[in-house]
């Protein structure tokens, strides 16, 4: 696993600490512990899903869904990074 260099340098968790693991515990087939890790892995792993689908058989509506996922994605990041630093 690649060292978090904020972590290392600053004593704090940036918003992608905890991603590395999630993603093994998701290839694992340990998918509660998986969105525990970081709860926006699942909403990642569709956001990317999305953009890959779209570049390759192009649908419609794809612009306003990935921005929606994207919004979605964002959210649950910063709203979990929020939770974490008040714990």
């Amino acid at each position: 696993m690649l060292p978090c260099l904020n972590k290392k340098l600053f004593g704090v968790e940036c918003m992608g600490c905890g991603l590395q693991r999630s993603l093994v515990l998701v290839f694992k087939g340990q998918f509660l512990d998986a969105f525990y890790m970081y709860p926006a892995i699942y909403s990642l792993i569709i956001l990317f899903l999305a953009i890959g689908i779209n570049i390759f058989f192009k649908f419609k509506h794809s612009t306003k869904i990935i921005g929606a996922l994207a919004i979605i994605t964002v959210s649950t990041i910063i709203i979990s990074y929020l939770i974490k630093i008040i714990n």
